[in-house]
């Protein structure tokens, strides 16, 4: 090959390469401004997503999921029987009254333990107590263990574990008594 032909061959090389470079060059630019335009993208629908409304979360549920507790005759005054299905503790007052109390703690939802010796409930996690009524003896629990709803009928126990109750103390009008049948005759008969 003489050096003319040989020149020739090194310019076309030359050419080709300039041709291909403007490629690779377009090819990132379009790459680039692909990946610009995906961000953009998901940005705006991230903005947009502030504005849509929230969905609605459900306070407390109109459906029950009742647990049976079993007869009132089980349960002696001033016992604690723990459900750990339902999450609660079923608690016979020393007046024959029932209490169905959760067995999470107010303060970060630990689980609370009954101390039998003690008569209290004491969180393992932040060391709140309380009596067996839910008051709070010790915080940093801000208030009473809730309560969920309890019925008695016919001596049998139901605790509806859908019907949370938030209270801050105990009150006399949250605790369930059994129902009493009075049986009246015709005059004169007892």
């Amino acid at each position: 090959m003489d050096r003319k032909q040989m020149g020739k061959n090194q310019t076309n090389k030359i050419i080709e390469a300039a041709q291909e470079k403007p490629r690779r060059r377009n090819f990132l630019k379009v790459l680039w401004i692909s990946l610009g335009l995906v961000a953009i993208g998901e940005f705006i629908l991230m903005i947009l997503s502030f504005f849509r409304p929230a969905p609605k979360k459900e306070t407390g549920s109109t459906r029950q999921r009742l647990i049976d507790a079993g007869s009132t005759d089980t349960y002696s005054p001033g016992t604690v029987a723990a459900f750990v299905t339902g999450q609660f503790y079923l608690v016979c007052l020393e007046d024959g009254g029932f209490l169905a109390l959760s067995s999470k703690c107010t303060h970060l939802g630990c689980a609370v333990p009954w101390n039998k010796e003690q008569q209290k409930f004491i969180c393992p996690c932040h060391a709140s107590q309380f009596d067996i009524w839910g008051n709070v003896l010790s915080s940093p629990a801000p208030r009473a263990l809730d309560l969920f709803k309890l019925s008695i009928v016919n001596k049998k126990i139901q605790v509806d574990i859908n019907n949370r109750i938030t209270r801050n103390r105990f009150n006399k009008n949250q605790v369930a008594y059994p129902e009493t049948v009075t049986l009246v005759g015709k005059a004169g008969k007892q």
